[in-house]
């Protein structure tokens, strides 16, 4: 039984890629992950953000000492930037040395002038691919969304510009025309993510602080992905790969049925350990053979949008049918 795919040109025994986290931060877990029949990894992003917090710590504490002039600070902020690329250098060449499988390289920038240099940076230390993990929250009044996502399609533009290895970019689903920009974004890069998640907030009540809520995904979160795999499938210019809420083997059938190439799974390592890939697979293994299907391109898109004689239609019956037997039991 064949469960090999090519996605952004890279051959991959398995369509399960872990993805971008504290998981794949060292060779010793990498192992492991190769070992439990992963496809790839994702490498937890470089954060543009904690280096320029890192700098920013440095420059208020000197602001307060005895000498005011801060010019010779522009020092630290090279050797910052210098030191946390060395150690993900690093942690690439090591991951390239110790497994066979791709190495995919992540980034998590804010500013789009430093796209370019980060990308050409781990294109240097030997990344197989790189993901870029692209997402401005909506929440700035003067800004229209047309500005926003021509911003995000400049940055892709830049990093493709500059380096030679495939790119992927994740995407969030927080866009007012979502179809036609994952589109547009296809057109430019190897390959979209679909989606990125984020840290949500919740309120401490009794220190009145901002706390973390829901950080791992739930099953539940895959009918998002779900949604949007199956309309983008076959429409667009590039691979796609579903995240968040693949936390068995039956959501990677569900998300290969909708069109995925492969998809990207992390809270289920947390929470089930890192074994839980060959869990996976197995069962990915065991509903092929039970449906008779040799490889995953025998139903690759089988359920997508694309594929359905009447798609809209369908899912109003759906709908119906369900809040009409709803009524029934609330009588």
């Amino acid at each position: 039984m064949d469960l090999s795919v090519s996605y952004l040109g890279l051959k991959l025994k398995s369509p399960v890629v872990v993805g971008s986290s504290s998981l794949t931060a060292s060779v010793e877990n990498l192992k492991k992950i190769e070992a439990s029949g992963a496809g790839a990894v994702v490498l937890k992003s470089i954060f543009e953000e904690e280096i320029y917090n890192e700098y920013s710590s440095i420059l208020e504490k000197e602001k307060d000492a005895e000498f005011p002039d801060v010019r010779f600070l522009d020092y630290y902020d090279y050797k910052i930037k210098q030191d946390n690329i060395k150690k993900y250098f690093e942690l690439i060449k090591e991951a390239k040395a110790a497994l066979t499988i791709p190495v995919i390289a992540s980034i998590n920038c804010v500013s789009s002038w430093e796209w370019s240099f980060f990308a050409k940076k781990l294109e240097e230390a030997g990344a197989d691919a790189l993901e870029v993990n692209l997402f401005t929250l909506p929440s700035d009044f003067s800004k229209e969304c047309s500005s926003v996502e021509e911003a995000h399609l400049n940055a892709i533009k830049k990093i493709k510009s500059a380096i030679k290895i495939p790119v992927s970019v994740k995407l969030s689903y927080h866009f007012a025309d979502l179809a036609a920009f994952v589109k547009r974004m296809s057109e430019n890069v190897d390959g979209v993510v679909l989606f990125n998640r984020f840290f949500h907030p919740d309120f401490d009540i009794d220190e009145f602080k901002v706390v973390p809520s829901n950080v791992l995904s739930h099953s539940s979160d895959l009918a998002i992905s779900l949604r949007w795999m199956s309309i983008m499938a076959g429409r667009v210019s590039s691979d796609l790969i579903a995240s968040t809420g693949v936390h068995d083997g039956a959501s990677v059938v569900k998300e290969i049925l909708a069109g995925a190439t492969a998809v990207q799974t992390v809270s289920a390592l947390y929470k089930n350990g890192i074994s839980s890939v060959e869990t996976m697979l197995n069962d990915v293994k065991a509903w092929m053979e039970k449906h008779g299907f040799e490889k995953l391109d025998d139903f690759r898109g089988k359920m997508s949008q694309q594929n359905s004689p009447n798609p809209a239609e369908y899912e109003r019956v759906q709908f119906m049918r369900y809040f009409e037997s709803k009524k029934y039991e609330l009588d």
